[in-house]
């Protein structure tokens, strides 16, 4: 692999503060939403397992279908930012979400787990186009020198989403849940007992579908505030050059491992936390210690996007994956509360690192931002896959306390990477967007 090119990140030429403050506002609300309606998963996880009679391998393709999106929408994501523009890409991507949450009427009318995959698949794809353009865009609308830092504070809001949205989730979807129980049921019954179960979870969507539309009108309306630079040589797939550069396709690979630990172990805290050898705790109870684990990755990105203004991001990197890598180590070999509340804990080792390895790995891209962040949107995939292959190591095991090794070794990777990336490139500056 060739040496990454000498040249800083994107920034945005002198503005006046009223405009960039107002665009911030606008993708702070993007991280907000899109990260909520992920950490939804969390959620409807165990009421579709128990409604489908699902193991845990099947039930983890709900994060399959919804990180595949990422491995199949991401470049051509990048490819539309290049010809029409991040603002006006931004509306079409909440546009879509908006139709995945409708989606989820008809499947719950046919009382189908494939429909209900294919309406995340669907949402997932309008998050995928969202943060394509949201995760740059950040770094553009100020001083490149603090990028680390500002890219960490705007994820701070996305940790909002997923402290606050599995709560609300948990109570409209998990706090209904019947007390039938679906094995006893079989053919019209059976699919009757379904639709009616999943109606709380339609009802959510449609009112995510909703708040969607409204935010996607507000983009729209401000389509028109960035004068952008692309590089447009090329074709759809020139993109992947980038990966002969070391640094970003290590850090591609840490994204990957990184969003893999962090979905697979917020899609079994339910179950984990329900077990009796951790906090022995209802269905419903458990589903609201959820926002623990994400809460946990709020509070970390609001102290981290201070602590790296005064240390170097890779070796804040390091030092927060070898504590992940701790407490999964603790919560796997103790029981009781011990067990369950370390594991919830590693949502504050995990709050710099997505921000930070981005970061580190788009270092120099300049007008390559939008290609950068196409690959790198491939690269969170690892949710589609980590997540399923714990699943499995679980019911091969017959342990979930076990099947923890497989995050603790993504982490193992990532603590690698901040080693690598401790040193800053040295650079000059190439910009990419200016305002309006």
């Amino acid at each position: 692999m060739s040496k990454q090119p000498e040249s800083g990140p994107p920034q945005a030429p002198a503005t006046p503060w009223s405009n960039v403050r107002e665009l911030r506002l606008f993708v702070f609300a993007l991280f907000f939403i899109f990260g909520g309606i992920t950490s939804l998963n969390d959620v409807i996880i165990p009421k579709l397992k128990g409604l489908f009679i699902l193991s845990y391998a099947e039930v983890m393709l709900v994060q399959t279908a919804f990180f595949a999106a990422y491995f199949l929408i991401s470049i051509p994501g990048a490819e539309i930012v290049r010809h029409i523009g991040y603002m006006r890409t931004a509306t079409l991507g909440l546009l879509t979400m908006m139709v995945g949450c409708l989606l989820f009427v008809p499947a719950s009318s046919a009382g189908s787990f494939g429909l209900f995959l294919g309406a995340l698949f669907v949402l997932a794809s309008g998050i995928t186009i969202v943060q394509v353009v949201a995760n740059p865009l950040i770094s553009m609308l100020g001083d490149p020198r603090t990028a680390h830092s500002r890219l960490t504070f705007a994820q701070a809001f996305n940790s909002l989403g997923t402290t606050v949205f599995p709560y609300v989730g948990s109570i409209l979807i998990l706090g209904s849940l019947a007390t039938v129980d679906p094995k006893t049921l079989t053919g019209a019954a059976l699919n009757a007992y379904r639709t009616a179960e999943t109606h709380t979870i339609v009802t959510t969507y449609l009112g995510l579908a909703a708040i969607l539309l409204i935010v996607a009108i507000a983009v729209w309306l401000h389509r028109n505030r960035l004068k952008e630079q692309h590089d447009r040589s090329g074709g759809m797939f020139h993109a992947f050059g980038l990966l002969r550069q070391t640094r970003f396709a290590f850090g591609a690979l840490c994204i990957f491992l990184y969003v893999g630990a962090e979905v697979a172990i917020g899609s079994l805290l339910v179950n984990y936390l329900m077990q009796p050898s951790t906090l022995a705790l209802g269905q419903e109870a458990a589903g609201k210690h959820v926002p623990f684990y994400w809460g946990g990755a709020l509070l970390g990105r609001f102290v981290g996007s201070g602590l790296l203004r005064l240390f170097a991001p890779g070796k804040v990197l390091a030092c927060v994956a070898t504590g992940a890598i701790t407490l999964i180590l603790i919560s796997a070999n103790t029981a009781g509360a011990a067990s369950g509340w370390t594991l919830l804990a590693v949502g504050l080792m995990n709050s710099i690192m997505f921000p930070t390895i981005f970061s580190l790995a788009s270092e120099g891209l300049g007008q390559r931002a939008a290609e950068g962040a196409g690959v790198i949107g491939v690269a969170i995939v690892g949710g589609a896959v980590v997540p399923p292959l714990t699943g499995a190591l679980a019911d091969l095991t017959g342990s979930l306390h076990f099947a923890l090794i497989l995050p603790a070794l993504c982490y193992a990777v990532i603590l690698a990477y901040g080693v690598y990336a401790r040193r800053p490139l040295r650079s000059g500056l190439a910009p990419a967007v200016a305002m309006h």
